[in-house]
């Protein structure tokens, strides 16, 4: 298990260091609600033996993630075009750990077509049901 020593944010990005001094970080501009957040509720996370998390921006990072090489797949270019999508809500829509997800997302881990193919699906019936809403009061 990767032990982390030490957690601090720039202006730009957060950073970790394990025990062993290895460091990494994860810019914010790839992570819609940490871009566009304050300094203020950038360094209002906790940390937990798996990651960093903030309860006010729904969003969390997982330590493996900081050190897996980035490259893009699907669900991340699905998200960072569409950052109207909250991968938290749709975590917990489909009943899944929003850390998974993110996994997912950035590449850390990489999902089956079958859970691809629910990710897809559960995006699609958001979508269907925001087409069937009706104005019903004017102003």
């Amino acid at each position: 298990m990767m032990v982390i020593e030490k957690i601090w944010t720039t202006d730009t990005a957060i950073w970790i260091r394990t025990a062993e001094g290895r460091e990494a970080y994860e810019d914010f501009s790839n992570y819609p609600p940490l871009k566009f957040a304050t300094p203020e509720e950038r360094n209002n996370f906790e940390a937990d033996e798996f990651g960093i998390h903030w309860k006010d921006l729904d969003e969390d990072l997982s330590f493996e993630g900081f050190f897996k090489e980035k490259q893009s797949n699907f669900l991340y270019m699905l998200f960072m075009n569409y950052p109207e999508l909250n991968a938290s809500a749709i975590a917990r829509r489909m009943g899944m750990k929003q850390s998974l997800l993110a996994a997912y997302i950035s590449g850390a881990k990489k999902p089956s077509p079958k859970r691809q193919q629910e990710i897809i699906s559960t995006i699609r019936e958001i979508g269907k049901e925001l087409q069937q809403i009706e104005w019903k009061y004017s102003i």
